[in-house]
């Protein structure tokens, strides 16, 4: 399922450049083992740079010969006339050896800085002035700094100054203390840098899935089967047992928190529909009728092996778990060209749809009217407050949460109260960056000077009756910054950690914990197995295949560009890795016997070969020749 977003997974978090001592202007640093690294992306007349070097001066004068500074050139030349001149005469200097003496006397001048001013100073440095204006004009010199601006553009640097902790993206606050803290590194900062760098990588999510998974199957196959099963099966409710919202603990991870996750893959769903790859129909028809044939083909080979009692499974192997195909796509890095990534990720979004559509309409329990109609009402009240424009995130929580009781009363399965949450949560319109950097601006100038007048009066700390400025300036950075995200961007931004490696990994555990004793001689449970993997391994990747090609030969679709066939043929056998939704589906079709477990081994199974197939077929035709447009 889409848990998180493809095209923006860990971008610019990591430094892809390492530093290098040969390459690179580093200032201290040696041969201490405790070295920690500050990278900066600079221009030397960005008004934040300038400001920022009164910190990093104080870091470098506690940290000692701990702290290697590190300066990389950013000049932004449409923002600050003359930045790109004043870099090449930090490198023109640097040729002679007095890079930093350049450096720390460019950061100390008031703008602007013309070059008369420049050649004045480095004449009394004593540097050979003839050498100097030849290196300021020389293509080593341009070439030295437009590879700083592209290897920071290659590190999602948008904007000066950018800093780099130790290879690691640093967008915590820039005082002396908050810097600090990062660089010495105590225990809490190395727990949450260990956590970033983590989520970093491409699969982290997949992996966690995975580990979870594989802890279910321990658990349900050990001496520790029992407490497992009892803790599972324990009750949890509000109220008295037998109540609406009293069930167990894996029903609670079924309904209650994929209520959550399916807000994420709603939230998804609507950006790609709105702004994605879904905006234009002649580019999203191929994924949307891949999609299709992606759910038709594994349930006929299925039904194809099963009829009566056990036909109930055709949606098993229908499902694919976006979150370990594109894991692996990014692991294989440039070989996978970044159109086949979009085109797995939109089949993943509309996959989404129809999975949550098998689930509503295929799998429902008893009908109860009454509660049916207290969930039309609860839509009705979102529908309400989004078009009143109601940004307060509570309203919708109360809504949401009454919602989500009357689908699991109505004998609908209550996850999807989160997608009907997902289309209604308000968005709103980019705002204008002016307004808001003046009252960021206003604000942060306000307590800057009542700073100034405490260190003039030589009262040093601000005083208690200068607390409602400090109040007053809280409100309008918050305000500021709350408005730079509509309450959805600020929802799936909030829910995507948690739905990557808390709720999807106590699903997994809840769904995958089947004992591997099964019996799977008989007819019935040989016919669900075979039907289950046949349906991932062979009918994702056919189904899938064929509607692409019948889209592309009609003219109704478009191939993604650059992508060889066998290429295309090994991202459709990936999605032939079962999604945790399949484990979901394999329950409500088999709410009795043990063909739901038989069901789930094929699963794990299916998608186990699914991957080590789509894996080796990528690696052999990433650079073969593109397949046709039509």
């Amino acid at each position: 399922m889409a848990d998180e977003r493809p095209s923006e997974i860990a971008e610019g978090l990591t430094l892809q450049n390492p530093v290098d001592p040969q390459r690179d202007h580093v200032r201290g640093g040696g041969s201490d083992e405790r070295v920690v690294s500050l990278v900066l992306y600079g221009d030397y007349l960005c008004p934040y740079c300038r400001r920022l070097r009164h910190v990093l001066a104080r870091l470098r004068e506690t940290l000692g010969a701990r702290l290697a500074y590190v300066f990389r050139h950013f000049p932004n030349e449409h923002t600050h006339p003359g930045a790109e001149f004043l870099s090449l005469a930090a490198e023109a200097a640097g040729a002679q050896g007095r890079f930093w003496e350049m450096h720390d006397w460019l950061y100390a001048q008031e703008p602007p800085i013309p070059p008369e001013k420049v050649f004045a100073f480095v004449e009394s440095l004593g540097l050979d002035m003839a050498r100097f204006r030849r290196d300021i004009e020389s293509k080593a010199s341009r070439d030295r700094v437009h590879e700083d601006i592209v290897d920071g553009r290659h590190n999602g640097v948008t904007g000066t100054p950018t800093i780099f902790i130790d290879g690691i993206r640093y967008d915590e606050a820039w005082d002396f203390y908050s810097m600090l803290e990062a660089l010495q590194r105590p225990i809490a900062a190395q727990v949450q840098r260990s956590a970033r760098v983590f989520a970093s990588l491409p699969a982290s999510g997949g992996f966690v899935l995975l580990l979870a998974a594989v802890a279910a199957l321990i658990c349900a196959n050990t001496a520790l089967a029992p407490y497992y099963r009892m803790f599972m099966d324990s009750s949890f409710g509000i109220g008295p047992a037998g109540s609406v919202v009293s069930m167990t603990i894996g029903e609670w991870f079924s309904e209650g928190l994929l209520a959550i996750f399916f807000l994420l893959v709603g939230l998804e769903i609507r950006r790609e529909v709105t702004s994605g790859a879904l905006t234009d129909p002649k580019a999203a028809i191929l994924p949307v009728v891949a999609a299709v044939g992606g759910v038709l083909a594994p349930a006929a080979i299925y039904l194809a092996l099963n009829s009566g009692p056990t036909a109930t499974g055709w949606s098993v192997p229908t499902a694919t778990d976006v979150a370990f195909t594109l894991g692996i796509l990014a692991l294989l890095g440039d070989r996978v060209p970044t159109s086949l990534r979009v085109f797995v990720a939109a089949l993943a979004v509309v996959d989404d749809i129809l999975s949550m559509l098998t689930l509503a309409i295929f799998y429902p329990r008893a009908f109860e009217v009454t509660w049916l109609f207290a969930a039309g009402i609860a839509t009705l009240a979102m529908f309400a407050l989004n078009r009143a424009r109601v940004y307060v995130g509570w309203p919708y929580a109360l809504v949401a949460a009454a919602l989500w009781l009357a689908l699991h009363a109505s004998g609908v399965h209550a996850a999807l109260a989160g997608v009907i949450l997902a289309a209604f949560l308000p968005t709103r319109p980019t705002p204008a960056a002016g307004p808001l950097l003046a009252q960021a601006a206003t604000a942060l100038a306000a307590l800057e000077h009542r700073e100034n007048e405490a260190r003039e009066s030589g009262d040093g700390e601000t005083h208690i009756e200068q607390e409602p400025i400090w109040e007053w300036a809280i409100r309008n950075l918050s305000a500021a910054s709350a408005r730079l995200l509509s309450p959805a961007d600020r929802v799936e931004r909030v829910v995507a950690p948690w739905s990557a490696y808390v709720i999807l990994p106590l699903f997994a555990f809840s769904a995958t914990g089947i004992s591997l004793a099964v019996d799977v001689h008989s007819t019935e449970a040989l016919r669900v197995l075979a039907g289950v993997v046949l349906g991932l391994v062979l009918g994702k990747p056919l189904g899938i295949l064929l509607a692409s090609l019948l889209a592309i030969k009609s003219g109704i679709g478009m191939a993604p560009r650059g992508v060889a066939l066998l290429a295309f043929v090994g991202a459709a056998c990936l999605c032939g890795f079962g999604d945790t939704v399949s484990l979901l589906l394999a329950d409500q079709a088999f709410p009795h016997g043990a063909d739901a477990a038989v069901a789930k081994i094929g699963v794990l199974v299916g998608s186990i070969l699914a991957a080590l197939l789509g894996a080796l077929v990528l690696v052999i035709g990433a650079k073969r020749a593109p397949m046709p447009a039509r």
